[in-house]
């Protein structure tokens, strides 16, 4: 701003001086050229001849040319140097003209004026036109010499402005600046981040009401990450305090279910109900216990040199599953990965056990391997998973039929299987095929111990 101020400043002050140079010669010029016509006209004898033309036009100080109709005098101004336009206005008003060239580099100032008479209260032309020539170069050099003092002002101005600018950016980009810092540093989960406040403009404003909202942010946090540590040891405490009792439960209803033959009829549905549910029970718990873990941050790994179709097969057999039960299993020898067996069991179990469960058999288990990583695909030809739950699939207590309250799965075994394949350093990602749901299990040959 103070740049451009600078500018039209010299500017303005460029136009004023040069308009009032040319103004300093151009109305002197007129006025005398006017004067010498008024005072030869009363001894011009009109129409005038060649000689009449001579004497007026020498009668006239500096390069004029006198005109009438066809004849001009002779005298150091052509009329091939008068330009038409001006000799039109000329020609066409009763007052003088006049018109600024440059000819051959040379700024002249031409000025042309019809001789007039009174006749009572009429003005009429004679015919006679006068044409003058004003040569401009010393004017020209003075206004050369003011545009280049107009140009060193704004070089002068162009430091002191680029000073004040940066003195002014600094005065309001660095708080700025120091408040988008804060701002990143509290979307990064530095809560504790504060400005300190000065002054009473906009932007001490913006920063009171930024610490407000960080003070009120923290509070907020801190509250809703007490009230989760205490829902997650209220969760693990109540998981483990089950396990004793549901031990015994199992006992009894694994009687149950040996007696339930000899039962009544009734009683037996009712022991066989029993005892499932103790069961669906019993894996919930486990679940929770196990997932307690990850967040309490207490879940180790004890890797192993394994063989890793060895270790998927031992994990089918263990359940029970086979070809009978619709899984069917392309398991390469020769795959081998440092891993956690039990881990790797579980996370086999659930998302075989999710396919048997949701899908619709085939279930297909198909184990691949390159130089770094362990691919293991289980894909079934059920309906697939909704896409509206597709994204949040790997949640905890996410279930693809939000229909069926109950179901045998506690909903967690998708988020533990996931859990125990980033804690190996891999993932677990899930998609539909068009014929069925596939989940994907990478894990890496060699992961780092944690």
């Amino acid at each position: 701003m103070t740049l451009v101020g600078a500018a039209a400043a010299a500017g303005a002050s460029y136009v004023t001086a040069r308009t009032t140079i040319l103004e300093g010669v151009q109305d002197p010029a007129m006025l005398q050229l006017r004067d010498q016509v008024t005072a030869y006209l009363p001894q011009m004898t009109l129409p005038p001849d060649q000689r009449q033309l001579d004497n007026f036009a020498d009668s006239l100080k500096g390069a004029t040319v006198a005109v009438y109709q066809g004849l001009h005098s002779v005298s150091r101004l052509s009329t091939a140097e008068v330009p038409a336009e001006l000799r039109r206005q000329v020609a066409d008003e009763d007052t003088i003209q006049f018109q600024r060239v440059i000819r051959d580099d040379t700024p002249q100032l031409l000025i042309g004026m019809p001789v007039v008479q009174r006749r009572g209260d009429r003005v009429v032309h004679t015919g006679v036109e006068v044409y003058a020539r004003v040569s401009l170069v010393d004017q020209q050099a003075a206004i050369d010499r003011l545009a280049a003092r107009a140009w060193q002002t704004a070089a002068l101005a162009l430091p002191i402005a680029v000073a004040l600018a940066l003195l002014a950016a600094r005065q309001v980009l660095r708080p700025v600046r120091a408040l988008n810092t804060a701002a990143r540093k509290l979307g990064d989960g530095q809560l504790d981040v504060r400005l300190p406040a000065k002054g009473s403009d906009e932007l001490a404003q913006l920063v009171t009401t930024f610490n407000s909202t960080a003070a009120e942010l923290e509070r907020t946090v801190g509250t809703l990450r007490a009230m989760e540590a205490d829902a997650r040891r209220f969760v693990a405490d109540v998981s483990h305090e089950l396990r004793t009792p549901l031990a015994a439960m199992n006992a009894v209803t694994d009687v149950l279910d040996e007696d339930a033959e000899h039962l009544p009829a009734d009683t037996a549905v009712a022991a066989r109900l029993v005892s499932a549910e103790t069961r669906r029970l019993t894996r919930l718990v486990q679940d929770l216990v196990e997932i307690s873990r990850f967040d309490a941050g207490r879940a180790e790994l004890r890797l192993e040199e394994w063989d890793v179709a060895r270790a998927v097969t031992d994990s089918l057999a263990a359940r029970g599953w086979s070809a009978t039960d619709g899984v069917t299993t392309d398991l390469p020898d020769g795959v081998t990965a440092t891993v956690d067996p039990r881990r790797l069991d579980i996370v086999v179990a659930n998302l075989v056990g999710n396919a048997l469960r949701h899908g619709a058999p085939p279930v297909e288990v198909h184990l691949a391997a390159d130089e770094r990583t362990v691919t293991l695909t289980v894909t079934d030809h059920g309906p697939g998973i909704p896409a509206d739950v597709l994204p949040h699939v790997f949640d905890r207590f996410t279930k693809a039929d939000t229909s069926r309250a109950r179901s045998d799965g506690s909903g967690l075994g998708l988020s533990i299987a996931r859990e125990n394949a980033r804690l190996h350093g891999g993932d677990v990602q899930a998609a539909n095929t068009g014929s069925g749901a596939r989940f994907t299990l990478r894990l890496p040959r060699h992961p780092e111990s944690r």
